[in-house]
């Protein structure tokens, strides 16, 4: 880590799937020397029966995910290293968990038990110093998605990018608390263009450290 950077910070990288978050994390991990935290893709137990019938296995499956990301924060919490974090348990909750109660997979009851759940953990941690939020058209997202080639994304309703997109908007703009840097990633290639990389470390710098 650079000699006179903060210390314990926590930085979390925010946006819809194909929005570049885990390149993005990779990338910055390297540059300021900050601790990578992916999420997990260990084997989730409630996954198959999830794809056999959401309705069913919505909660068991939300909650699963809560407690998973819950435990990353402590562990974050733990540490001296500064981290940065792909993805944040707040869009876990705000972004994809009201996306499926919306959708009807979540009923009242379940999904109100779980945001006070998620209410009663939150007391626990502190938000992150900076979200960093990679905004994108759905053009360029599916544009993402195709390029890398993950069977089980391909079939992604445009829709539901949409709908994530629309609520990824409302979650920065109004329910989330923290500090947020939105990057329209649109016209970058960040992982290609070390101009472009640039540009959004320099807008790190700014907000983080004061300079320019």
């Amino acid at each position: 880590e650079r000699k006179g950077y903060p210390l314990n910070m926590q930085i979390a990288i925010a946006g819809n799937i194909g929005s570049g978050k885990t390149t993005l994390t990779t990338m910055l991990a390297e540059r300021y020397g900050w601790q990578p935290k992916f999420e997990s893709v260990d084997y989730n137990p409630y996954l198959e029966d999830y794809y056999r019938d959401i309705q069913r296995w919505s909660f068991a499956m939300e909650v699963f995910f809560l407690k998973e990301r819950f435990k990353a924060l402590l562990d974050i919490q733990k540490t001296s290293h500064n981290t940065i974090q792909d993805r944040s348990i707040y869009e876990g909750v705000f972004v994809f968990t009201a996306n499926n109660y919306a959708m009807g997979n979540l009923n009242e009851r379940d999904y109100s038990t779980y945001m006070e759940l998620f209410e009663q953990m939150t007391r626990e941690i502190e938000m992150p110093d900076l979200m960093i939020f990679l905004r994108s058209s759905v053009a360029h997202l599916v544009q993402n998605i195709e390029k890398r080639g993950r069977n089980y994304e391909q079939k992604i309703p445009i829709e539901y990018l949409e709908n994530i997109n629309r609520r990824y908007d409302d979650f920065t703009a109004k329910q989330y608390k923290g500090r947020v840097l939105t990057i329209d990633v649109d016209k970058l290639d960040f992982q290609h263009r070390p101009k472009d990389f640039g540009l959004i470390t320099d807008k790190i710098d700014r907000e983080l450290f004061g300079l320019f």
